[in-house]
C-alpha cells in the first residue's frame, strides 16, 4: 500500500459521489494511507461543507443529480481556494477539456484506480505548492519593491504613491491630511568623522524610532539620504505637531556610540504642514521642505509648523 509523507498527510480531501459505495472506498482509502478525507453525496452537500471548513482538494463525479460536477467546480473556483479533481465514467459525454475550462486541476476515469489516483493528487499538491510559493515571491519583491532596506520604512517612490491616494481620500471624505518633513542634523559631519557604517546605523535607528511613534495607520518613508516623510492620514495641523514633537523627543532621547568612549546625541529638524483643498500635490510637499529648512536655520533639533496662508 502507497503512503504519504508528512507534508500530505496536512492535506485535506473531499470525496464528492452520489454512490455510496464509490464515495465510501474513496474517503476510507484516502484516510488509511493518510489524508484527511470527508464524503458529500451531492454538490449542494458538498458546498456546505466547504463553507465550513477549508479542504485543499475537492474529488467530485461529474454526473450527479442536480447539480452536476462541472457546475460545482465552476462554483468552488469562484468561491474557494481549493483545487478539484472530476471523476467520470462517462467519456464519451465530457471531455478533458470541459472540466479545465472550469477549472478543474485534473481528470480521471471510473473505475478509479487508487494508485493512479493518488498519484493525480501528488501532483495537484505539488502544483499547488508551488504557487503559493510563487505568489509569496511576487509578494515578497512587491514588499521589497517599496521598501527601503536600510531604515525598513517605505521608499519616496511609493511616498508619491500614497500621497496621490490620501490626497483623494482628503477631496472625497474631506479629512484632514498632514506632512511631516525630516532631515537628521549635522549627518554629513557624523558620516565624515564616523564613517557610512556608523552613518548607516544611524539611518536605521532613526526608522526603528519613526515607527514606535506612530500609530498604525500613519506611514513613514525614507525621502532620500538622510530625509524623511511621514505622512499622517486624518490629522489636523495641531495633532501633527504633536505627532513631530513626540519624534524629535524620541530620537534626540538617546546617543548613539559610534567609537568606544564616545556618545553622540543624534537630533532631527522637522517641518510640518496640512493639506489645503485643491493645491498642487508639489507645493504640499516643498511647503514641509520650507518649513523644515526653517527649523534648520533656527538651530536644529526642532519643530517648524508651516501652513497654507503663511506659505509664500
Amino acid at each position: 500500500m502507497d503512503t504519504i509523507d508528512n507534508l500530505e498527510s496536512c492535506c485535506h480531501i473531499l470525496v464528492v459521489d452520489d454512490e455510496e459505495a464509490i464515495r465510501n472506498s474513496l474517503s476510507d482509502y484516502l484516510n488509511m494511507v493518510g489524508y484527511n478525507a470527508s464524503s458529500a453525496d451531492d454538490a449542494e452537500k458538498a458546498l456546505e461543507v466547504l463553507n465550513q471548513k477549508h479542504f485543499d482538494i475537492v474529488i467530485a463525479d461529474i454526473r450527479m443529480p442536480g447539480m452536476d460536477g462541472l457546475e460545482l467546480t465552476d462554483i468552488i473556483k469562484k468561491k474557494f481556494d481549493c483545487d478539484v479533481i472530476i471523476m467520470t465514467g462517462f467519456s464519451g459525454d465530457y471531455t478533458y477539456e470541459d472540466a479545465i475550462s472550469k477549472g478543474a486541476s485534473d481528470f480521471v476515469f471510473k473505475p478509479v484506480r487508487f494508485e493512479e489516483l493518488i498519484l493525480r493528487i501528488r501532483r495537484v499538491l505539488k502544483e499547488r505548492n508551488l504557487a503559493k510559493d510563487r505568489e509569496k515571491i511576487i509578494e515578497e519583491l512587491k514588499h521589497l519593491s517599496i521598501t527601503d532596506e536600510l531604515t525598513k520604512l517605505y521608499n519616496s517612490r511609493y511616498f508619491y504613491e500614497q500621497l496621490k491616494i490620501e490626497i483623494e481620500k482628503h477631496t472625497k471624505f474631506l479629512q484632514p491630511l498632514s506632512l511631516l518633513l525630516l532631515d537628521i542634523d549635522f549627518f554629513k559631519n557624523y558620516n565624515d568623522v564616523y564613517g557610512h557604517v556608523e552613518g548607516d546605523k544611524v539611518l536605521s535607528y532613526i526608522g526603528k524610532k519613526i515607527k514606535v511613534c506612530l500609530r498604525k495607520w500613519d506611514t513613514a518613508y525614507r525621502y532620500g539620504g538622510e530625509e524623511f516623510t511621514i505622512l499622517l492620514s486624518g490629522t489636523n495641523r495641531n495633532e501633527a505637531i504633536i505627532v513631530a514633537e513626540r519624534i524629535r523627543s524620541s530620537i534626540s532621547s538617546e546617543k548613539m556610540v559610534p567609537e568606544q568612549g564616545k556618545l553622540v546625541t543624534i537630533s532631527v529638524s522637522i517641518g510640518v504642514t496640512e493639506y489645503c483643498p485643491n493645491e498642487e500635490l508639489s507645493g504640499f510637499v516643498k511647503r514641509a521642505d520650507k518649513a523644515m529648512y526653517i527649523s534648520k536655520d533656527k538651530g536644529r533639533n526642532r519643530v517648524t509648523a508651516l501652513f497654507i496662508d503663511k506659505a509664500e
